[in-house]
């Protein structure tokens, strides 16, 4: 393709949400076709993150979350790869918004492997002798079974858990979401949830 249609630049950067270089690239690489276009973004995305998987998280930024009320609260480790990173707006925004969320919810782990094998085990056995006693067919209670951990682990796993703010999204969408904007590596290290009297 010779020149670049400017209205599809256009489209396909409010469709994809990607920089005008990477948009004129994609319809220089697909001659002009939006949805081929948008395909190869979200190949070149999937691509540049896993090799972002890759790379050490070793700088970031710890912060915490109070209640108006002092009665509920949360401390928040994210790792980056740069300090520079660890600076921006985003990335502080995002520690700051998983902070308040982390003190919002129940969550207990970061990421369901995390979730030791002995406790899964004992969630999916307990889940399938509820479904027995329930008098629930043989040939469903594994579906039965998978679908009660999967609900469980969206209670207590952080990155799955629909985001407070936004329930469309979840905990890992926004990390990823940062991290494409920063394009480098962001992983939620660990947390802590304090509510007054409780241990």
């Amino acid at each position: 393709m010779e020149k670049v249609n400017v209205q599809q630049l256009k489209e396909l950067r409010a469709r994809t949400g990607a920089g005008v270089m990477e948009c004129r690239q994609a319809l220089e690489e697909t001659n002009g076709h939006l949805e081929q276009a948008a395909e190869w973004l979200r190949r070149k995305v999937a691509e540049e993150a896993a090799r972002r998987e890759e790379r050490t998280t070793d700088e970031g930024w710890i912060t915490s979350y109070l209640h108006h009320d002092g009665k509920l609260g949360a401390l928040v480790e994210v790792n980056c790869e740069t300090d520079f990173v660890a600076r921006t707006d985003a990335f502080r925004t995002l520690v700051r918004n998983v902070a308040e969320h982390v003190a919002a919810s129940g969550a207990t782990m970061v990421e369901r492997a995390t979730v030791p094998v002995e406790e899964l085990r004992m969630l999916r056995r307990t889940f399938e002798e509820q479904a027995r006693a329930a008098g629930k067919p043989d040939e469903v209670i594994p579906r039965i079974v998978e679908g009660r951990t999967a609900a469980h682990l969206r209670e207590v796993v952080l990155m799955e858990q629909p985001w407070i703010r936004d329930p469309e999204r979840t905990i890992s969408d926004l990390v990823k979401e940062v991290s494409e904007l920063v394009g480098e590596r962001i992983r939620i290290r660990r947390f802590a949830r304090f509510r007054m009297g409780e241990e």
